[in-house]
C-alpha cells in the first residue's frame, strides 16, 4: 500500500483558488448549458435543453457520476468550479471552531460538505474512485459531486500508482477542491453481514486510527468524520459509534494532541446514538 510520501508529490495539494463573485441563475444556467453540451458531445448524444435548470443540474451530476476520471477542458472545468463553489456558499459554510467541544470532540448533524474542517473523511469503496451510480445519495457520491471531478482524477492517480485496490482500514488524501475543507481523507471501512466479526471491528478501528495519524502527520488542527461503514456497508450503527468514539478518545489521550475531532451525523438515529454516548464524555 502506498504511503503519504509515496503519492503526495503527484497531486496538487495547494489551497485551491475560488472565484467569490456571486452567480445569477442565468449565469448558472449558462454554465450548465456549456457543461451539458460538453458531456453530451463526449457521449455522442444530441444536445437538447428544454428542461428546467434543476433538471439540467441533476442530469449533469448523474453524467459526472458515471464518467471516468477523464480529461475535461480547462475552460469547462473552470466554469464548473465557479458553479460548485457558488453552491457550496449557498449551502452555508459551518465553522468547526464555533462548535462545542468536550475533550476535543464535537458532535454535529448535517451535510459534511458544509464543514470547513482541515479534512473531512469520506467513506470510500475499495476502487477509491467515488460512486458511479447516477445521483446516488451515499456520502461517497455526495462528496465527489460537491467537490468536483478533480477528486476522482486525484483518486485515479493514487490507484494507478498503487497498482491495486485500496485496502480496508487505510487512508488516502486528496485536495477538497470546491468544498470548504482543505482535504478529503478517503478511507474504506469493512462491509458487515448479519454478524460483525472481530476482524471487522479491528478494520473499522483502523479507519479512524489511520485518519487520525494522517492528520497528525500533516499538522492539521481539525478533522470531521462521517459514520464510516454504516448504511449500505451494513455495520450496526450503535457499535460503529462506540468504536469510533472510543478509538478517537483513546488516540487523543495517548497523543496529547491539539487535534479537534468532529463526528458528523446526517440521520436522526445516528445523532441520537452519538448524543447518548456524549453524555458519558466528561
Amino acid at each position: 500500500m502506498l504511503t503519504w510520501n509515496d503519492y503526495k508529490g503527484s497531486l496538487n495539494l495547494n489551497a485551491y483558488p475560488h472565484d467569490d463573485s456571486p452567480l445569477s441563475l442565468e449565469e448558472k444556467s449558462a454554465i450548465c448549458n456549456r457543461m451539458l453540451t460538453y458531456l453530451l458531445t463526449e457521449r455522442g448524444e444530441i444536445s437538447a435543453f428544454n428542461v428546467s435548470y434543476e433538471q439540467k443540474r441533476n442530469i449533469i451530476r448523474g453524467y459526472l457520476n458515471e464518467r471516468g476520471a477523464n480529461y475535461i477542458e480547462p475552460s469547462i472545468l473552470s466554469d464548473w468550479d465557479r458553479l460548485l463553489w457558488s453552491e457550496t456558499k449557498e449551502r452555508g459554510i459551518v465553522d468547526v471552531n464555533s462548535l462545542s467541544y468536550q475533550q476535543s470532540i464535537a458532535l454535529w448533524q448535517g451535510d459534511i460538505t458544509r464543514l470547513n474542517a482541515d479534512a473531512i473523511v469520506n467513506a470510500a469503496n475499495n476502487a477509491l474512485l467515488g460512486c458511479f451510480i447516477p445521483n446516488h445519495k451515499c456520502i461517497d457520491n455526495v462528496i465527489h459531486s460537491a467537490g468536483g471531478p478533480q477528486i476522482r482524477s486525484d483518486c485515479a492517480k493514487i490507484i494507478a500508482l498503487q497498482g491495486t485496490r485500496e485496502k480496508t482500514g487505510q487512508v488516502k488524501v486528496t485536495n477538497a477542491y470546491n468544498l470548504p475543507s482543505r482535504y478529503v481523507f478517503h478511507t474504506v471501512g469493512p462491509m458487515s453481514g448479519f454478524t460483525v466479526t472481530e476482524e471487522q471491528r479491528a478494520e473499522l478501528k483502523s479507519c479512524y486510527l489511520s485518519c487520525l495519524d494522517q492528520a497528525e502527520e500533516m499538522g492539521l488542527s481539525t478533522i470531521a468524520f462521517c459514520c464510516v461503514s454504516t448504511g449500505i456497508f451494513g455495520f450496526p450503527n450503535e457499535e460503529a459509534a462506540e468504536i469510533a468514539t472510543g478509538t478517537v478518545l483513546n488516540w487523543l489521550l495517548r497523543h496529547k494532541s491539539k487535534l479537534k475531532v468532529v463526528f458528523d451525523t446526517f440521520l436522526d438515529k445516528d445523532y441520537a446514538i452519538y448524543e447518548n454516548i456524549f453524555k458519558f464524555i466528561g
